[in-house]
């Protein structure tokens, strides 16, 4: 078996007053990882060795997720809004001597990297994003199919603590619960990178951050996003949109006919054979669509 990150540092950086844990390999020109829900950094041990052969690749924990900083439960999750968590992000490749960059993103690392992607225009190069379509989309669409679907969304978005309160009291049984929204077993997660994303749900504070993200998204980041959309804000770099064919994205929507009305700039995209979880479960097709989409 490959050893986990091989090559890669694990080191804490301070950024727009967060301290952020993440790894760092390679050289090139520099790509930024973002992970989702409710995982770490580690979620790219398959894909980040691969990538860090032609690059400099940096994975961040983001804010709340992980072993990076958590500033808590806010009137409004205003912490939590996707605009200061891609500060953060803004500020930490400043802090690493880019200042260009793409962004490869999954889940709710690729919330944070579209809201990245507007306010940071002039430094991102380009994007990808991996079973999504933009948060306002999903709002604006819901029905019963994503009611059921993403019922999380709903859930986690409750008034704190009582999600907080309710995971907390097995967070090992919401972890696998959650993570199942296709079948899989506990040896589905490597298992470095499974006691990694347990480890931080164990931590003070990283079931309450994942909440406000989710409440953030109910709230702050639809006005933002709302704002954008009046302003003409949208993409302007390459966009890619991957998803997983065996995932809900592909079956309530047409994600690159959503993603079309959201940027700019060239459009390209396909159905991984996947689940939910593309760079853990199709490493291989993750990183064939990422070699004919980067320079």
């Amino acid at each position: 078996m490959p050893m986990f990150f091989e090559g890669f540092t694990l080191e804490t950086r301070e950024a727009n007053g967060q301290r952020i844990r993440l790894r760092r390999g390679g050289e090139g020109p520099p790509l930024l990882l973002l992970h989702g829900n409710p995982q770490t950094h580690a979620m790219w041990h398959k894909v980040a060795p691969a990538l860090a052969r032609r690059h400099t690749v940096i994975c961040p924990d983001i804010r709340g997720y992980g072993f990076t900083s958590k500033p808590g439960v806010t009137r409004g999750a205003a912490h939590f809004a996707k605009r200061e968590m891609a500060a953060d992000l803004a500020a930490l490749m400043t802090g690493l001597g880019h200042d260009r960059f793409t962004v490869i993103s999954h889940d709710r690392g690729a919330r944070v990297a579209h809201r990245l992607a507007l306010d940071y225009a002039d430094r991102v190069e380009r994007l990808c994003t991996m079973d999504i379509v933009p948060t306002l989309e999903h709002f604006e669409r819901t029905d019963m199919s994503f009611a059921l679907g993403y019922y999380h969304w709903f859930f986690l978005a409750q008034p704190h603590p009582l999600p907080e309160r309710m995971i907390l009291r097995d967070v090992d049984d919401w972890f696998r619960l959650h993570s199942s929204r296709e079948p899989k077993d506990d040896g589905f997660f490597h298992p470095e990178a499974r006691a990694d994303y347990l480890a931080a749900l164990h931590l003070p504070g990283t079931v309450e951050s994942i909440c406000e993200d989710y409440r953030a998204a109910t709230g702050i980041d639809l006005d933002h996003d709302r704002a954008s959309r009046a302003a003409g804000e949208r993409i302007r770099c390459p966009l890619l949109s991957l998803w997983g064919s065996k995932g809900k994205i592909g079956q309530w929507y047409d994600p690159l006919a959503i993603w079309r009305a959201y940027a700019d700039g060239p459009i390209s995209g396909h159905a991984v054979t996947s689940g939910h979880y593309l760079a853990e479960e199709a490493p291989e097709e993750v990183l064939a669509a990422l070699e004919s989409f980067l320079p």
